[in-house]
Order: C-alpha cells, then sequence, then structure tokens
C-alpha cells in the first residue's frame, strides 16, 4: 500500500488539468457579432467597409495568410480584395499604390502584409499607410497613441491576446504577467497593455508586467516564468516555455509559431510553450495553432469595421 501513494500522486500531476482556450470557436462567435452589426450598417444606410491588403511578392506563407484574411473579411461582409505586386517592385512604386488606396474614399482600411523584401524599407511603409487607415495599428502615430493610451488601432496579434484575457475572465489587477519577445508588432503593444492605467481612454489591464527579450538570461526566464499568474510567448522558439517554468494554475498564450521537422520526419506547426508537457501545469492554455491565430484575423475585421465607422463620423462633422 505505501507504494500506491506515490504512484497515485504521479499519476495525478500528470493528468492534463488546464482549461484549453479554443481560437477557432471564440473567433467564430466574434466574427458572427461583427457580422450582425455590419448588417446592421449597412440596412442603416451606412456604407459597407473596405478593405485592401497589399501583397509584395508570392512567398507561400504570406499568401496563405492574406488570402485566410480576405475569406474572413468577405463572411463578415467586409468588401476585401488583395493588390498583388511583383517582388521587384521599387518602394518608390510601392508608395505610390499606397496613395492611391490613401485617397480611395471607398477604402477604410489598409493592410501591408509583412515582411516585404529585403530592399523595401518596413518602417517607412508602414508609415506610408494613412494613420486613419492602418487597421494593422503599424503607423508610429498609432503607435504613439497605444503608449499613451490614447484611442487607436491596435496591431491585432496583440488585441487578439488582450481580448481572448478577457474573453476567459482571467484576473490581470496586480497579478504579475511576463510577455516573452519584444517586437514593435507583438510583445511591445501586449505588454504596454498588460501594465497600463485602466482608467483612461484605452483602458489597461493593471498587471504589474516584465517583459523578456534574446538577451534575458535564462536563469532570469525560469525565474520571472515561474512567479507569473500569466505567460505570454511571441519569440518563435519552439520548447521555451517548459513546464517546470510554469507556475501550477497559470495562464499560457502562446503566441509563437514555427514549422519543424519531427523525428519522423514530418512537417508540423508548433508554439513557443511546450504545450503536451504543459497541461498539466496551467490552468488555461492555447494551443498552437489553433489558438491566438484565429482569434487575430477577427480583430483585423473588428479594425477595419471600426476605421468604416471613424470615417463616417468624420464625414457627418465636415457636414
Amino acid at each position: 500500500m505505501r507504494l500506491l501513494t506515490p504512484l497515485k500522486t504521479l499519476s495525478r500531476l500528470l493528468t492534463p488539468t488546464a482549461k484549453i482556450i479554443d481560437g477557432k470557436k471564440i473567433s467564430a462567435d466574434i466574427q458572427n457579432g461583427i457580422k450582425e452589426e455590419i448588417n446592421g450598417w449597412v440596412a442603416a444606410g451606412h456604407k459597407r467597409p473596405a478593405l485592401r491588403a497589399i501583397l509584395v511578392g508570392d512567398d507561400p506563407a504570406s499568401c496563405t495568410y492574406v488570402n485566410k484574411k480576405m475569406i474572413a473579411s468577405r463572411e463578415v461582409g467586409i468588401d476585401s480584395d488583395t493588390v498583388r505586386l511583383p517582388s521587384t517592385i521599387s518602394q518608390e512604386d510601392l508608395v505610390k499604390k499606397i496613395e492611391e488606396l490613401n485617397n480611395d474614399n471607398n477604402i477604410d482600411g489598409i493592410l501591408i502584409q509583412l515582411p516585404v523584401p529585403d530592399h523595401i524599407n518596413e518602417r517607412e511603409i508602414c508609415n506610408a499607410v494613412h494613420v486613419d487607415k492602418d487597421v494593422d495599428g503599424f503607423h508610429v502615430t498609432n503607435i504613439g497613441k497605444l503608449v499613451a493610451n490614447q484611442d487607436t488601432f491596435i496591431p491585432a496579434t496583440s488585441l487578439a491576446v488582450i481580448e481572448l484575457i478577457r474573453i476567459i475572465g482571467i484576473d490581470t489587477f496586480g497579478k504579475r504577467a511576463v510577455v516573452c519577445g519584444r517586437s514593435k508588432n507583438v510583445g511591445l503593444p501586449i505588454f504596454q497593455m498588460l501594465h497600463a492605467d485602466y482608467r483612461n481612454e484605452l483602458p489597461g489591464l493593471e498587471a504589474t508586467a516584465i517583459m523578456c527579450h534574446r538577451n534575458t538570461k535564462p536563469e532570469d526566464l525560469v525565474m520571472y516564468c515561474q512567479s507569473a499568474d500569466i505567460i505570454i510567448t511571441a519569440t518563435g522558439v519552439p520548447g521555451l516555455i517548459k513546464p517546470h517554468m510554469v507556475k501550477e494554475g497559470a495562464c499560457i498564450i502562446d503566441v509563437g509559431l514555427t514549422r519543424i521537422t519531427t523525428p519522423e520526419g514530418k512537417s508540423k506547426l508548433v508554439g513557443d510553450a511546450d504545450y503536451e508537457g504543459c497541461l498539466a501545469r496551467a490552468g488555461y492554455i492555447t494551443p498552437a495553432p489553433g489558438g491566438v491565430g484565429p482569434v487575430t484575423v477577427a480583430m483585423l475585421m473588428k479594425n477595419t469595421f471600426k476605421a468604416c465607422k471613424n470615417f463616417d463620423r468624420q464625414r457627418s462633422n465636415q457636414k
């Protein structure tokens, strides 16, 4: 009988306890809500929201991502199309194309599918998009507004993470949150919203946030994660977050997505967290794929409809 107790304890510890956050279902619910809003908006006599994506080159992954965004946009009632340009296009000609869309009053939102070819300056291209049509939230003005807690367009992936935390009902007030990854389009906006004061035009989540990156010492990363109530990882480093780094009951939002080759020689997409191992430690966890990704697409739809309503208000104020 003495041997049974530790075995039973070990079995309990290895049993998955985390609630899996179903990004596909959450995204579907959000998109259904947006569709109803757009149908009501158009029925009331307003212009249908319009989105244009700019795709430079024919990178397979970029093509796949853009197609998914366009399909989802059309399904919710957004007039969507992709402007396909050759990878050899000059930066000057690309800017001219963006300016055409900026000046088209029928277009509400513009997104630049990243990455762009090496000869094109990504920051300058993102800033070429009209700030009010920047549904990706990459324009320096929108980034500045985010830091100042002003109403603005938030990058879709970052907004998806925050929406998931709110929808699930994770308590963030004074809680410890660790963000792994400091990219300007994902990690930094997430960090900003996590620690910001909720008493602002753009309400923050009031967490005690820590940002880790490639120069964070491995032992420090372990220490920070072990004390975290929420771990958000967006590094593209498979297996970065291991079970022993996770506080029991913590929430793990895994933004990372990397294609690897398994020992059997098969191709597989994985996140930053050791998903199977962390299931027995975490309270909530997103699968990768199927977690943050689908909600990111829904947030792009949300931003596009927001841009449309903003322009409608501007036109009304000018009358």
